[in-house]
């Protein structure tokens, strides 16, 4: 069974797809850590994350062990990955590798902005995930305070907003809902509700659902 979860930053996409594949057994793979990773790499190479061809020297040559480093969180390496993003050639160097996760044996959970869409289309779930600005935004402040890190939410709900009209207007793999995802909106849910409603929109869909 393949899962997609995709969603804008702060939806609690990554959440969700990170305990359905801890519900269901399943390998779970945040395609965003891979677009932060050549974000990151582009800075320690003196790059411009605005330059398609530095973005594409870094998506090349990045380490497998840059995925664990915890610069990787920050929220100024989020702001690097929506950046190297809309590269298509960018995309294009990192495609073969989210599908072939997505295409184990067993199956497995993504999580992103165009699983649904463009790496695995066939999915046999597709969850777009979503939540207001205002929400997305506060639980970031509250992620970031945690960190030790100091920033306004005014700061964080522009940023946000930045990120959104980048990531829905670029020419690559646009952040769109599959025609065929389930939408679910987490703006008044706290984790543990997201989790339990994506955990029975999946059993719905698959026929599992649970005894009364």
């Amino acid at each position: 069974m393949i899962i997609a979860v995709d969603g804008p930053t702060a939806s609690g996409k990554g959440t969700i797809a990170k305990a359905l594949g801890k519900h269901f057994r399943l390998p779970h793979l945040d395609t965003g850590l891979l677009y932060r990773a050549v974000g990151y790499q582009v800075k320690l190479n003196g790059g411009n994350p605005n330059d398609e061809g530095d973005a594409l020297k870094a998506a090349e040559i990045f380490p497998d062990e840059l995925l664990g480093h915890p610069a990787l969180r920050s929220e100024e390496t989020g702001g690097l990955a929506s950046r190297v993003s809309v590269h298509p050639q960018v995309r294009e160097a990192l495609f073969e590798r989210q599908r072939a996760f997505a295409k184990q044996e067993g199956g497995a959970v993504l999580d992103g902005r165009d699983i649904g869409t463009v790496i695995a289309p066939d999915a046999d779930i597709k969850l777009f995930v979503t939540a207001s600005v205002e929400a997305r935004a506060k639980r970031r402040w509250q992620e970031m305070c945690d960190r030790g890190e100091s920033h306004s939410l005014l700061e964080i709900e522009d940023d946000l907003r930045r990120r959104d009209e980048r990531d829905r207007n670029r020419a690559a793999a646009p952040l769109v809902a599959a025609e065929d995802a389930v939408m679910l909106d987490t703006s008044e849910m706290d984790r543990d509700a997201a989790v339990a409603k994506a955990i029975e929109i999946v059993n719905t869909l698959t026929g599992q659902l649970p005894c009364p």
